[in-house]
């Protein structure tokens, strides 16, 4: 008998005459997760993959910086060396955040209130941030809203109030900043995005509608903002936990009914996660990068089923909630 391993899987196979046998034994660990936690709360410890001053100087301007991923990208962001600016409607909410990453990376946060349905207010917000900072190197295009809604039920401005933040609000937001300085200046443009649309996820028609129109628009503006020397991207990311999106698309249920065993990589992401991917993009570690869309969903995408049944469970139950 003849036994040859390959050195990844530890394939072994077994060959006598007139029989054959394959096994594998996975010896190979799972990639690990970076720091995180669940909250919206700074990292009581991070590790470095990239040098501390990697944005050294640079200025970020993250809408919907006060919660979720937003939250953790602009503190990985001021972790390598950025100013930023959160901005989103709840200035309450972005004051105490801006709070927390300036006291956890020692770097200024400026909290700034609008809306991105309305260009008026980021025209504004825009006009603060350069009058405090004197310029703006990175946008990210973060601010979003989804739940869970079978499209027979959807209602149209539902539909609508869905795409005037996702697309409107990322479009709106863009266009702002470059007119006021990435036109003369260049820059860097990350926008989140999701996988919903690529193989059409039940009861996401408006989402996933809104999400696919970005990813478009990050190639249209890829092509006609480059000789300005912007960068346009994408990161769309799979389930990722500590955030709202989650909660509300049943990222809880799915994880306990292990359903997340079906993911290649077995398990959801992390918020630190999404944020170092952004960062790598937002970077001069992606400088020849534009008119990318980087999935960082585990492989979720590929392989997950499309389970309209649990869905629609899920979305009777918020339903009843409500009432």
């Amino acid at each position: 008998m003849v036994k040859t391993t390959c050195p990844i899987m530890h394939r072994i196979y077994h060959t006598s005459p007139g029989r054959s046998k394959f096994s594998v034994q996975r010896t190979g660990r799972m990639a690990e997760a970076p720091e995180d936690v669940h909250t919206d709360e700074c990292l009581s410890t991070y590790t470095h993959i990239y040098s501390q001053d990697l944005l050294k100087d640079q200025v970020a301007f993250i809408t919907g910086g006060g919660s979720g991923i937003g939250f953790r990208i602009a503190e990985v962001l001021m972790r390598h060396g950025c100013d930023a600016v959160i901005a989103s409607r709840n200035l309450e909410k972005l004051t105490e955040a801006a709070k927390k990453l300036t006291s956890a990376t020692g770097r200024h946060c400026l909290a700034l209130q609008m809306d991105v349905r309305q260009p008026d207010t980021i025209s504004t917000a825009v006009d603060e941030m350069l009058k405090e900072f004197g310029r703006v190197d990175i946008l990210i295009n973060n601010a979003a809203g989804n739940f869970l809604c079978p499209a027979a039920a959807l209602s149209f401005n539902a539909f609508k109030t869905v795409l005037e933040i996702d697309t409107m609000g990322t479009f709106n937001t863009s266009k702002v900043v470059y007119e006021k300085w990435f036109k003369d200046h260049g820059g860097s443009i990350v926008n989140i995005s999701a996988t919903l649309g690529y193989k059409g996820q039940a009861l996401q028609v408006h989402a996933g509608s809104a999400k696919a129109a970005n990813d478009a628009m990050t190639r249209h503006l890829a092509v006609e903002w480059g000789p300005s020397g912007v960068r346009v991207n994408t990161v769309a990311p799979g389930p990722i936990s500590g955030t709202e999106g989650y909660r509300r698309l049943g990222g809880s249920h799915a994880e306990s009914a292990g359903i997340f065993r079906t993911i290649p990589l077995q398990r959801a992401g992390n918020k630190t996660e999404m944020a170092h991917t952004v960062l790598f993009l937002a970077s001069r570690a992606a400088s020849y990068v534009t008119g990318a869309t980087v999935v960082a969903d585990g492989g979720a995408w590929l392989t997950s089923t499309n389970d309209m049944e649990r869905l629609l469970d899920l979305w009777s139950r918020e339903k009843r909630k409500d009432k």
